[in-house]
């Protein structure tokens, strides 16, 4: 139940992080780059209390029967948090784009039009079980001028903490205002006063599994920047050739199986079915992978266990797969267009036209030729780190960088003129 009292303590902290938010507008990108260099130093200064932190987190969720999948996600050692403070200086290695003119003209009376990239404003996060999403989520929203409210799940909670008391004494040492990034703490009831806080908060992102995503954009008044569920289809065409075919479903299936763009069905063309079939199923047999197929596909091995009526719908986030035999190119977009959450969908081909068709018929925020999935990354892009993936076709679609986390207004100059 949610209180007066709650209200009121979180819409003082938002207004704070309104009033961070005027200030990180108005800074250069010298400023905001030395505060990121200074969150990253004291990220790593900060590496034993953020572990030993992260340490009563995994041993609560042990306790709670999580996943091994989930486990993975909130787990961090050493190297992740280096990689968190690396992903701060990549940050200040990029373009700052606050200010950059997306066009400007100028009109036949004189008068000159400018439309330029300015912050969103305050922007509401909503993750879960991600410690390092943390550390990303304030970097990127510093360097694009954004204030950060971030409200992680229980179960991250002490690392977040963590986390977030190094990264404000990076931005005390930078002379920013701490309010800049604020963990916002609570339980359901807190996420669903960030909904409502329309005036306080710009935009919300949600990050997370559909449940939360579901219920944050059918139920926010806040703008939703949607970030999707990733049921990321492989299509191994007629022509695919067989040793690249296995190297990318291996690598989109097992590098990190509990990540959203990680393959989670696989569909074979059935002209080449019989001989790469065999294969395939031995080698995820080899990762330890489950594949769980139609008839087709349990005739090859008796290990595959049979799909289900809803198991090409979902995200696994484990070591297992979907798998299934279509008779042609159309078979498999048509079930690519049945089934998908609008992330990353892959074909493996030699046929330059059936990848033209791919990728021209298959609606995705990403398509892939010939490549694995793991490469949807705000990293992988070139962008350093993201906020996430949309999957929506408004604002933002895809990997979430810098660029993404900014609006745009027209700065209208005249010499007095006037219309007529």
């Amino acid at each position: 139940m949610v209180t007066d009292l709650d209200t009121q303590t979180f819409l003082a902290q938002a207004a704070r992080a309104k009033d961070a938010a005027r200030t990180l507008a108005t800074l250069n990108r010298a400023a905001k780059d030395a505060a990121l260099q200074a969150m990253a130093d004291a990220l790593l200064t900060a590496t034993d209390e953020v572990l030993a932190a992260n340490a009563l987190d995994v041993a609560a969720a042990r306790e709670a029967g999580t996943s091994e999948a989930m486990i993975d996600r909130l787990s961090l050692n050493p190297a992740r948090v280096e990689g968190m403070a690396e992903g701060l200086r990549a940050l200040a290695a990029l373009a700052d784009p606050v200010g950059d003119v997306v066009r400007g003209w100028s009109n036949p009376n004189g008068v000159r039009v400018r439309q330029l990239r300015v912050p969103l404003g305050v922007v509401g996060i909503i993750y879960e079980a991600r410690p390092n999403v943390t550390a990303d989520a304030a970097g990127i929203c510093l360097k694009s001028g954004n204030a950060a409210l971030l409200r992680g799940s229980s179960s991250t909670l002490n690392s977040n903490r963590a986390v977030t008391a190094a990264l404000h004494a990076g931005l005390a040492a930078a002379g920013l205002p701490v309010d800049a990034v604020q963990l916002v703490e609570g339980g359901r009831e807190i996420t669903e006063q960030m909904m409502a806080a329309r005036g306080y908060l710009d935009v919300l992102i949600p990050r997370g599994g559909a449940g939360l995503i579901n219920a944050v954009v059918n139920g926010s008044k806040v703008p939703v920047i949607e970030t999707g569920t990733g049921n990321c289809h492989l299509f191994v065409d007629a022509t695919g050739d067989f040793g690249m075919a296995i190297d990318i479903l291996r690598n989109a299936k097992t590098q990190r199986p509990s990540v959203c763009n990680a393959a989670e069905t696989l569909l074979v063309h059935a002209d080449i079915a019989d001989r790469f079939l065999p294969v395939a199923l031995a080698a995820m047999k080899e990762a330890g992978v489950t594949v769980h197929g139609t008839p087709e596909v349990t005739a090859h091995d008796p290990a595959v266990v049979p799909a289900g009526p809803d198991e090409f719908d979902g995200e696994y986030l484990s070591l297992d797969l979907a798998a299934k035999v279509v008779g042609s190119l159309d078979e498999a977009i048509d079930h690519i267009r049945q089934h998908t959450t609008g992330h990353s969908e892959t074909i493996v081909t030699e046929d330059r036209r059936a990848a033209e068709r791919f990728t021209a018929e298959v609606d995705a925020a990403a398509v892939l030729v010939n490549a694995s999935s793991r490469f949807v990354d705000g990293g992988e892009f070139g962008f350093g780190a993201e906020i996430g993936i949309s999957t929506q076709k408004l604002h933002a679609r895809g990997p979430m960088g810098l660029a993404e986390m900014t609006s745009t207004k027209y700065v209208v100059e005249g010499d007095g003129q006037i219309r007529a």
